[in-house]
C-alpha cells in the first residue's frame, strides 16, 4: 500500500475566547473607588474571574488519506471541519499533533481571496492565480477555458469594482477550479453564484474529482457529498467521530442532526406572532412515526404537528391551520381540519394538543418553514408565522439510484405505454 496522500496523528487547535468585557476607568475614579471603599475593591481584586477560556476547535484528530481518493468532511456548524483545512492549507498553525502531506496542495477555501477592485477581470485572473499558487505560465494555458466557464467574457477589461457580485464570484470560482494541485482542499465551493452556475460548479467538482486527484470536500450539501464523496469523515465538536463508507457516514450524520437539533420549539414569545394574536399556542413539536421528536427527515417520511395549547378565558372547539412554505415563503401546500368533515372535533378545551399527520412527504432535500394558526370553529384566533424549521435530506426514494432533478415537490408518477395505432397497451409499468 502507497504512502498516504494526507496524515493527521493527534491534531489540535486551541483558541482563546474572550468572556467578559474589560472594565475601562480613568486614573481618578480607580483612585477615589480605594479610598471609598478599599476592603470592597480588594475582595473584588481576590475573586477575579480570567477574561479568556480556552476552545478546542480540534482536538485529538488523527485520520489518513489515501492517493486519489475524494473524501467529504462533514458536520454541524462548529465542528471543526474548516479548521482541518485551514491547518492542512497552512494558513493557521496546529496546538498540538502533526501534519503530513505528500504532494501539491491547492486551496479553495474562500472564494475570491486575492482579488483587487481596482483591476480588470483580465488582470485579476493573473493576479489572483498567483495568489493561489499558478505560475503565469499555467494561467496562460488556462485562461480561455476560465473565462468561457466565468461567463463574464464581456467584462474582461472593466475594473472589478464594477463587477456585480455574482460576477465576481463566477470569475473567482473560475479561476480556482482550474487549479491543477495533487491535492485539492474545497470548503463549501459549490454555495457559489446562481442556481445555473451552481449547476456548472458540481459539474466542475465531478471532474475533478474523477481526475484521479486526492480531495477533501468540505460541504453542508448532503447531496452534492453523497455524488462526489466515496469516503467521508465526519465531525462533532472538534473531534473525529467517524470515518468511513460515505452512506454509512451520512447515516451517522443525519442521526446526530436530528437528535440534537430542536423538534421543539416554545409558542409562548415567539418574534413571528401576527399583531393581535391571542396567545393559545404554547408549544409545536415535530414528531416521527414512531413518535419521536424529529427535526431532519429522509425524503417521503411523514411527520407529524403536534401544537400544544392553552385558552385560559374560555374553551375552543380546537382548529389548527399548518401551511408548508420554502425558505423562501413560497407556500406549498396548507391543510386545516376546520375543512375537512369528520376532524371538525365536538369537544371544547380549556387546554390540549392538536396534531396534523402529514404521510409521506412528497419534498425534495432542502430546508422547510411552518407557519401555525390555531382558532375554533369559527376563525383563526392565533397566528405564528414561521414557528418552526426541519430539513429533508436526500434518499433514494424510487429504488434507482438516482434522484428527481427539479422543483421543491417530487411525484410518484405511474406510466403506460401504447403500440402505434393506440388500442393495445404495451405496458402499464410495474407489475402490469
Amino acid at each position: 500500500m502507497s504512502d498516504p496522500a494526507i496524515r493527521v496523528e493527534n491534531l489540535g487547535k486551541r483558541y482563546q475566547i474572550a468572556t467578559r468585557a474589560s472594565d475601562y476607568k480613568t486614573l481618578r475614579e480607580a483612585v477615589m473607588n480605594v479610598a471609598k471603599s478599599p476592603f470592597r475593591t480588594l475582595r473584588k481584586l481576590s475573586r477575579r474571574v480570567p477574561d479568556s477560556e480556552e476552545i478546542w476547535a480540534l482536538r485529538g484528530v488523527t485520520l489518513e488519506v489515501q492517493p486519489g481518493q475524494v473524501v467529504g468532511v462533514i458536520g454541524r456548524n462548529g465542528a471543526g471541519k474548516s479548521t482541518l483545512l485551514k491547518i492542512l492549507s497552512r494558513i493557521t498553525k496546529p496546538a498540538t499533533g502533526r501534519v503530513e502531506i505528500r504532494g501539491r496542495v491547492g486551496s479553495l477555501l474562500e472564494v475570491g481571496t486575492g482579488f483587487h477592485p481596482e483591476l480588470t477581470g483580465r488582470e485579476n485572473i493573473f493576479f489572483n492565480g498567483a495568489v493561489l499558487g499558478m505560475s503565469r505560465a499555467e494561467i496562460k494555458t488556462k485562461f480561455d477555458e476560465i473565462v468561457a466557464f466565468s461567463g463574464v467574457e464581456n467584462f474582461l477589461d472593466t475594473p472589478l469594482k464594477r463587477y456585480s457580485s455574482g460576477m465576481m464570484v463566477r470569475l473567482a470560482f473560475a479561476v480556482a477550479a482550474h487549479l491543477e494541485p495533487e491535492i485539492l482542499l474545497a470548503d463549501e465551493v459549490l454555495a457559489v453564484g446562481d442556481a445555473g452556475f451552481q449547476k456548472k460548479c458540481i459539474g466542475r467538482m465531478s471532474e475533478v474529482a474523477r481526475s484521479g486527484r486526492t480531495v477533501l470536500f468540505v460541504s453542508h450539501d448532503m447531496a452534492a457529498v453523497e455524488s462526489l464523496c466515496e469516503h467521508c469523515f465526519l465531525f462533532e465538536k472538534g473531534k473525529l467521530v467517524q470515518a468511513g463508507d460515505t452512506h454509512e457516514v451520512l447515516a451517522r450524520y443525519h442521526k446526530l442532526v436530528s437528535e440534537a437539533d430542536s423538534a421543539q420549539t416554545s409558542l409562548l414569545s415567539h418574534a413571528g406572532r401576527t399583531k393581535g394574536s391571542q396567545r393559545l399556542m404554547t408549544r409545536v413539536s415535530l414528531l416521527s412515526d414512531y413518535n419521536a421528536p424529529v427535526s431532519t427527515l429522509p425524503m417521503g417520511s411523514s411527520v407529524s404537528v403536534r401544537v400544544d395549547f392553552s385558552s385560559k378565558a374560555r374553551p375552543i372547539r380546537p382548529a389548527l391551520g399548518v401551511v408548508l412554505k420554502t425558505t423562501l415563503g413560497a407556500p406549498i401546500l396548507a391543510v386545516n381540519n376546520r375543512l375537512i368533515p369528520g376532524y371538525r372535533f365536538a369537544s371544547y378545551l380549556h387546554e390540549g394538543a392538536i396534531t396534523c399527520h402529514l404521510g409521506g412527504l412528497p419534498l425534495m432535500p432542502g430546508t422547510y418553514v411552518l407557519d401555525l394558526s390555531l382558532g375554533d370553529e369559527d376563525q383563526d384566533l392565533d397566528v405564528v408565522g414561521e414557528a418552526i424549521t426541519f430539513e429533508i435530506t436526500p434518499a433514494d426514494i424510487f429504488g434507482s439510484g438516482k434522484l428527481p432533478t427539479a422543483g421543491p415537490i417530487y411525484w410518484p408518477a405511474t406510466w403506460s405505454l401504447q403500440n402505434g395505432n393506440g388500442s393495445q397497451p404495451v405496458s402499464r409499468g410495474p407489475g402490469n
